[in-house]
Formats: structure tokens, sequence, C-alpha cells
């Protein structure tokens, strides 16, 4: 019989992929299996290891879920089969989360566990929405209640006639549904009507929405709103405080839905600049990046890396690609040997640079043209030049061709494969776009161009029609040109922060 494994009953935070603990991240990347509930975040499951098997188990108030003793049994059939389990819970995992309910019966079966508190989402959703839950001024006390109870319940404990005024600021979680009725509660059990209340829903993410009214009036706000769970309901003359304090919602991109292009693996930079600027990052990859399906050739030219006098690398894929064969082969960065070593842009030396290796050359315009341009202006006999370029297999010859005009030697090598996303992310795609669920999409290079219209289809320039299109650069954006879908925006210089910056002047010219 395998030896028992161990549950990690994580806070996943409240909804910005970012609010999680550092020890929650550790935990979570050392999972074999991960239970989540519908209010993490995507993003956070992709810090998980490879290979790690994830679960959904629902648990939102009002929809269809696995029913709390499923969880609890596929907790405890997991961790006796001795494997690491991590149950991903929104906010914190004991405050409203039934993380105690669970905790005790992994204790009843004598299965270990540890409990990684989250940030809760009343912190998260006052901060966001910019309400002080206290104020030296006018709130020392702050009461949470839930409005979802257990089924036996007959009718609710919570004694109103204490709660409505045994505090200054009240925080009511998942009462949307019966907002009117706790409302009507709180006036009839001492509570001013003109108090103030706000409803935050989506806190501390891009489609956050807040009502603010009084306890007489909110209800009828709400609904005409249309908001809905999950939302978070504060009482108290700290929400005065809102217009004040609030930050997040008048960002430049707050509430702007940006569909990012860019592969699984370099998405996160781009995501992350678009979060720092209030927008949702869709990263839906238009592309895969994979190995060559012959190494062979790349080992080869590794083997003999020293022999060459200049290695030019046009991305971040190249340069882990060829250290990756480095490695295999039991190499370091000697390998280079006298060899100047090119990058065509910021990002790619960064990363070379992470490698042990800096940049010799990186041209002021980081483009193709520019690199070619640059390093011929470096070289004293580009015809006793032997350069190596590892690459995309599919790739533009703007670099080669410049290169061997001037009669340098020019070894193109297979580094790695760009490929397009497999059908069902295609069909997600294709729906996102369809149904106007993006307000633009970021175009990182010409393969995500490509791959995106032939996802589309013929249909594609239609389709993108009234859909914001951005482009990290010239010869992107000529790809956009010609497959007739066009572009609205040009990064200045082709990095992620800067075509974050071009969605942010359009935007705010727009409004």
């Amino acid at each position: 019989m395998p030896a028992v494994g161990k549950v990690y009953l994580l806070g996943a935070g409240p909804g910005d992929p970012e609010l999680i603990t550092v020890k929650a991240l550790r935990a979570l990347e050392t999972a074999d299996v991960i239970l989540y509930d519908a209010l993490v975040h995507r993003d956070q499951l992709a810090r998980c290891k490879p290979g790690a098997e994830k679960i959904f188990v629902g648990k939102r108030a009002g929809r269809d879920s696995a029913r709390q003793a499923e969880i609890n049994e596929q907790l405890l059939a997991h961790a006796r089969s001795g494997k690491i389990v991590a149950r991903m819970k929104g906010g914190d995992p004991f405050l409203f989360g039934r993380g105690s309910e669970e905790a005790l019966f992994l204790h009843e079966h004598g299965i270990p566990f540890e409990v990684v508190p989250g940030v809760p989402s009343p912190l998260a959703a006052t901060a966001y929405a910019g309400v002080s839950l206290t104020h030296r001024d006018l709130a020392s006390s702050v009461a949470y209640i839930t409005a979802t109870e257990k089924d036996d319940k007959s009718d609710t404990v919570h004694d109103w006639s204490k709660l409505a005024t045994a505090t200054q600021t009240l925080v009511i979680f998942m009462g949307v549904r019966k907002l009117r009725s706790q409302m009507q509660l709180l006036i009839a059990n001492g509570r001013p009507p003109k108090t103030p209340v706000a409803v935050i829903q989506w806190a501390s993410m891009p489609q956050q929405r807040t009502v603010v009214g009084t306890v007489a009036d909110i209800a009828d706000r709400v609904e005409a709103a249309g908001i809905g769970m999950p939302a978070l309901t504060i009482v108290g003359e700290v929400v005065r405080l809102r217009e004040q304090l609030r930050w997040f919602d008048t960002m430049p991109l707050f509430g702007k839905r940006v569909l990012v292009t860019r592969s699984k693996e370099q998405a996160g930079a781009l995501s992350g600049y678009l979060r720092d600027a209030g927008a949702m990052p869709v990263e839906a990859p238009t592309i895969r990046i994979v190995p060559p399906a012959d190494p062979g050739p790349l080992h080869d030219a590794v083997q003999h890396l020293s022999s060459y006098d200049v290695v030019v690398l046009t991305s971040q894929n190249a340069v882990d690609y060829l250290f990756t064969a480095i490695h295999e082969l039991g190499l370091d960065a000697r390998a280079f040997g006298e060899a100047m070593v090119c990058a065509v842009g910021p990002r790619t030396a960064e990363v070379l640079a992470s490698y042990g290796v800096k940049a010799d050359l990186m041209p002021k315009v980081f483009r193709g043209v520019e690199m070619a341009r640059a390093l011929l202006s470096e070289l004293p006999d580009p015809a006793a030049t032997r350069v190596l370029l590892p690459r995309a297999r599919i790739a533009k010859d703007t670099i080669p061709d410049a290169l061997r005009a001037a009669g340098a030697k020019v070894d193109i090598v297979v580094a790695y494969d760009t490929l397009p996303p497999n059908d069902e992310e295609k069909g997600r795609i294709l729906s996102l776009v369809r149904d106007r669920d993006v307000d633009a999409v970021a175009f990182t290079s010409s393969s995500t161009v490509d791959n995106l219209c032939d996802i589309l289809g013929a249909d594609a320039a239609k389709l993108l029609d009234g859909i914001v299109k951005a482009s990290i650069g010239p010869d992107t954006s000529a790809t956009a040109v010609a497959r007739g879908i066009g572009v609205d925006v040009v990064a200045e210089t082709p990095t992620a922060k800067a075509l974050v910056e071009a969605l942010v002047k359009h935007f705010v010219v727009q409004s």
C-alpha cells in the first residue's frame, strides 16, 4: 500500500491571478492533483507542474457543481493513493469557503493536510473598488456574514436585531439574490435607510462592476444594472470614500478584453502589461511552439558552434531552443567560443542574458532588416564570415538574404517549429471573435496573424471588423494588410510593453 499523501487547502485569492501567495504557488507547483473551484483563475492553473491532473469541482452559489461529499471523497481517494493534492478555493479557504469542513474530514480520516491562507474577497473587493473597510473617522468595526446558509437551516440563524447596528461596516457574502429582503431587515432593525451601500461584482477582475446606493434604494439600482453573482455587499459610511479612493476602474484599459495570440510560453509578459493597464488578457494562442521533428541539424550546429563567426538570434524561442540543445549535449555558454552573438531586440537579449551570455550586438530598431544592416556595418569582411541563424522552420528570409548578398556564408538551422493550435482551441478562438467576446486582438508576429486568419477562414476580415487590431511592429502589420484585415494600432517599438502602450493611447483617444 503506498504511503499516504498530503492535501494542501489553498486560498487562490479573489480573482486577480496575481493575488495569490508565494506559498500557495509553491504548493501548487508540487501537486499531483488539483481540485479547483469555479472562481479560480485559469492563469493560476498554468503554474501546475507538467502532467498534474486538474479536476474542476464547481462550487459557485446558484450553479450546479460537485456536492461537498463528493469533493471530500475525491480528496480522500487521491491522498490515500499517495498523491500530493492541492484543493484550490477562491478567496480564503476558511472564510465561508468550507475549507474547515474539508479539513475536519481529512483529520477524521487520518490524512495530513496544510492550510495556506488566501487574500479574502472582502479585502480585495473593497481595495479594488475604492472602499476602505475601516477608517479612523468612519468605522472601527466590521462584521462578515453570509447570505448562503446550510440547506437544513429553517430560515436564518442571523440575529438581525443585533447585526443591523452592531458594527459600523457590514460585509454580506453571496447576498445578491436576497439583497432586497436583507436591506428591508436592516431598516426594520434600526439601520438608517440613507446608509451608503456598495455592491461589487467580480472583484479585482477587469470585468469588475460596482453599484453604489443606499440601504433604501440599492436593490433597485443593482437590479437595473443587472448585477449578478459573484458579488459582495458593503454597508456603511466607508462607502462614501469611493470617489476619492477608486483607482482600479479608472485605469486606461479597464474592462477591455484583449485576445492574446502569442504562444503559451511567451504570453505571460504581454498579459502582465495588459493587467497593469486594467485590461483582461484572454490568452488564446494562435501558435504552438514545439521542438523540431529532427533535432539532428541543430545538435550538429551546436557541436560546431565555435566555428562560426556570428550567431544571430531573432526571438526568445530561438534562444531557449538553442540552449536546450547546448545543455542536451553537455555543453554550456563556452560553446560559443569567439563568436559574435547578436540579438534582434531587448527581450531576446534579456533571455540570452539569463543563460549567461551578453549580446554583442542589438540594432537600435528591432527589425530583421535593421539587424542585417547593423551586423554588416560591424563585419570587416562579410565574404569571410560564417553566420549561424537558428530560427523557426517558417520565417522570413530578410536577414539571410541581406547577409548572403554581401557575401557571407549563412547556415539556417531549424531550432523550433510553429504550429497552429489544436482543434479544440481553434473552436474557442473562433467563438471568441465571432461572438464579439473581445474588444481587441494583439498580434505579436506574422505567424499569429496568419494562423488567426486561417482559423477564421474566408470571413476573417468581416469577423474582425469592429475589433481593434493591434500589431507589434511593421513586419506584423504588413502581414495583416496582406491578409486583408489591416491594423488599427501599431507599437512604436516591437515589444510587449510598447504594444500595450499603443493600445492605451488608442482607447484613451476613443474615449
